[in-house]
């Protein structure tokens, strides 16, 4: 089973030279691209982002990343105009996943939180709602009627990410394996048992050298005796 989810970070308002809309890329939870709608520049991370950066499929995933950014600020601005929020800075985060065991498509999902609290999910595979703040019933009504964005959550979700997926998949299985390291702590005890029992064996030894010793020096302290 491998998983491909998409981080988004969505600001209604962004200070001078600050970012309004961050992503961060990972499979089967191992980060390989970050992106940056304000500039539309895409990093690649780590092994597979390096091995997949000069692909079609990487052409296409920054695309779909800069456009899907705008189309969830838009979102979030009308989020703030529904509820009528003074403060008027608010942060939406929109995870995307996806899975598929084998070939074969098995779950999409989309999670919604605003300022950091949870507010909805979305089962793609079903096209179910989950309202999960009490705050969010309103939002979910609208945006289960707006078929647009229904179809273009699910469209992403189902179709673009598992073909992502798909072709990802074929660079994970090609990465070298890690190499197994032995852990420092693992020669410790041994050591330790070692000077231990050196140290028990000189001690051993210096207790009988200095009992024979004595003994010697008693026995000639008797012969002294014997003769006198």
């Amino acid at each position: 089973t491998h998983s491909l989810c998409l981080d988004f970070t969505v600001k209604s308002q962004s200070r001078p030279g600050e970012s309004w809309c961050e992503v961060q890329g990972s499979v089967d939870k191992t980060a390989f691209l970050q992106y940056d709608c304000e500039s539309n520049k895409i990093k690649p991370l780590g092994h597979l982002g390096r091995e997949v950066n000069a692909t079609k499929t990487w052409t296409q995933l920054t695309e779909m990343l800069r456009e899907l950014g705008q189309d969830l600020r838009m979102i979030l601005l009308d989020i703030n105009l529904e509820q009528k929020m003074a403060r008027g800075h608010l942060t939406l985060q929109a995870k995307m996943s996806c899975q598929l065991e084998g070939k074969n498509h098995i779950g999409s999902f989309w999670n919604f939180s605003i300022d950091g609290q949870p507010y909805l999910c979305l089962n793609v595979m079903h096209m179910e709602w989950t309202v999960i703040n009490p705050r969010a019933r309103e939002i979910k009504e609208k945006w289960e009627n707006d078929k647009e964005l229904t179809e273009h959550l699910r469209k992403v979700s189902m179709g673009d990410c598992s073909h992502w997926l798909r072709e990802f998949s074929e660079h994970w299985k090609e990465m070298p394996a890690p190499t197994p390291t032995v852990p420092v702590t693992s020669g410790s005890p041994r050591t330790s048992s070692v000077s231990v029992t050196s140290l028990v064996i000189i001690i051993v030894l210096i207790l009988v050298v200095s009992h024979h010793h004595l003994h010697a020096h008693q026995v000639l302290y008797e012969i002294n005796r014997h003769h006198e």
